[in-house]
């Protein structure tokens, strides 16, 4: 349970302090307190409080920061602006070849349109789709289009970001990316031996395990976990090999993401293709649509600011960087939902998400220097935005006309997403928005805070410090988010 961190008497001082016209330079008391506590030098925060167009609070507010995965907000507020509330991703089967007697006389093309929909259960109805048309046989390959985004495949030589690369949080996405290339693993031991499933099930991929049972918790099962591998055989099937110690007597699920992507959406079709009697004669490969490729079936993603929503209240990496990624890529149509932007010869998607960022920003006021956008979801040693600059861009938020949307989709304190264990006790709980984010040196919130009297205000605290980990920096953040909502209390003389 929170525990209030405030004297009555800190309480009437910061609601005091609240209303004073000049904004504070200095961190208010218990926020001081707790940092002293922790060993945590002010300089290591980054804060602004603004009421309307006043700053009551600005320390270090200036200095760009890192700030973990609220640097979301930038990604998700742009994009609503940028794409608008009716962008959808999308999915199509193409092919320029002839259909003869249930033989499809070429190949079949799977082109991405950074659909984040996209799982095994779409690409079956796409398949049914065909099979509906009378398509049987796919006498040519499967062509995987991932062209959208340039590179294609962002993945590829990229150093893992932790020593968890198989996890969900660090997958890198692309325009084709189906189930976010993760399977479920279920594990199940006796005393003697481990049984293993694994979801999706893929065409020429097994898993086996060379993990060993030991005496231990099976609520500290992942203490043995160790990096799984993918191993490619002379016939190109693919061995997924679980590796360390799994406790005896014990059941417990987890995703990974090991498998090749082109591998995997290999396994997954012909899967699908053969449960539905099909047959694909060729082989799966890279590829571009050609130009006179006609559509045979086609799928689109929820409505953008559904998945702004789970980008934000559960701080999904992936959804993050394909909404990043599409601003580079895409735009809004209000027929299809979204079309593929032209392509600028040198240009990469990354550099045109950048700058529609940018430009945003400098459009609205907002200076962008010191910005550093790397993939868009916090999820980076290398991001960088100022407190005053995440400030300013909320400001926005709360003008914009998808405002709604963006403000639905945030975390609320004490009550879902990544804030529903958090700030319970505090008068945010219930009413403040916040987004939340988290590195190994990083903690940070930033969103909309309500006062005692129900005037909102923009919130934004980052502490960047080797010690803000263990829940050293969490105390300090949510210390100023509570301090902002006991704030405001007016108190009036019977007459």
């Amino acid at each position: 349970m929170f525990r209030p961190l405030y004297k009555p008497s800190l309480v009437l001082a910061a609601a005091v302090l609240s209303c004073l016209p000049a904004a504070r330079a200095e961190l208010p008391e218990p926020v001081l307190r707790l940092l002293a506590e922790q060993g945590l030098p002010p300089t290591s925060v980054g804060a602004l409080v603004l009421r309307g167009d006043q700053t009551v609070l600005a320390h270090e507010a200036s200095r760009p920061l890192q700030p973990a995965s609220t640097m979301k907000l930038v990604t998700t507020l742009v994009g609503l602006e940028h794409l608008g509330p009716v962008f959808r991703g999308r999915t199509e089967l193409l092919t320029n070849g002839e259909v003869k007697n249930g033989v499809l006389e070429g190949d079949l093309v799977l082109r991405g349109g950074a659909d984040a929909d996209l799982s095994g259960e779409v690409l079956e109805g796409m398949l049914r789709t065909l099979h509906n048309a009378g398509i049987r046989r796919v006498q040519g390959n499967l062509v995987l289009d991932r062209a959208l985004f340039s590179p294609a495949r962002l993945d590829v030589g990229v150093p893992p970001f932790d020593e968890s690369p198989e996890a969900y949080y660090n997958v890198i996405p692309d325009a084709l990316l189906i189930n976010k290339n993760m399977l479920q693993v279920d594990m199940r031991s006796t005393s003697k031996r481990i049984a293993l499933d694994m979801q999706p099930a893929l065409a020429g991929v097994t898993i086996t395990s060379k993990m060993t049972l030991v005496d231990g918790d099976c609520a500290k099962w992942e203490d043995g976990w160790k990096l799984p591998e993918a191993v490619r055989g002379g016939d190109g099937r693919v061995k997924v090999v679980l590796h360390g110690t799994f406790p005896k007597d014990c059941a417990k699920t987890n995703s990974i993401n090991v498998v090749d992507r082109d591998a995997y959406i290999d396994g997954l079709f012909r899967l699908k293709w053969k449960q539905l009697g099909g047959k694909l004669s060729g082989k799966t490969v890279e590829g571009n649509a050609p130009l006179d490729a006609r559509l045979l079936a086609e799928h689109k993603s929820r409505a953008l600011p559904e998945i702004v929503r789970d980008t934000n209240k559960p701080s999904d990496n992936a959804l993050a960087r394909t909404v990043f990624l599409s601003m580079g890529a895409l735009e809004a149509d209000p027929v299809l939902g979204s079309k593929p932007l032209p392509l600028v010869p040198g240009q990469t998607t990354h550099s045109r998400a950048d700058a529609a960022v940018r430009n945003w920003m400098r459009a609205r006021g907002i200076d962008d220097t010191g910005l550093v956008i790397e993939n868009g979801s916090g999820l980076s040693r290398l991001e960088r935005i100022s407190p005053l600059q995440m400030g300013r861009l909320l400001q926005a938020g709360l003008r914009s006309n998808w405002a709604p949307e963006f403000m639905a989709s945030m975390p609320i304190a004490a009550t879902d997403g990544t804030m529903r264990r958090r700030l319970n006790g505090s008068p945010a709980a219930g009413r403040a928005r916040l987004k939340t984010g988290t590195l190994r040196n990083v903690v940070a919130v930033a969103g909309y805070v309500p006062d005692a009297s129900g005037v909102q205000h923009v919130v934004v605290a980052m502490v960047n410090d080797e010690l803000a980990g263990d829940g050293r920096g969490r105390a300090v953040v949510d210390a100023l988010v509570d301090w902002v909502a006991r704030s405001g209390a007016v108190t009036t003389t019977p007459p």
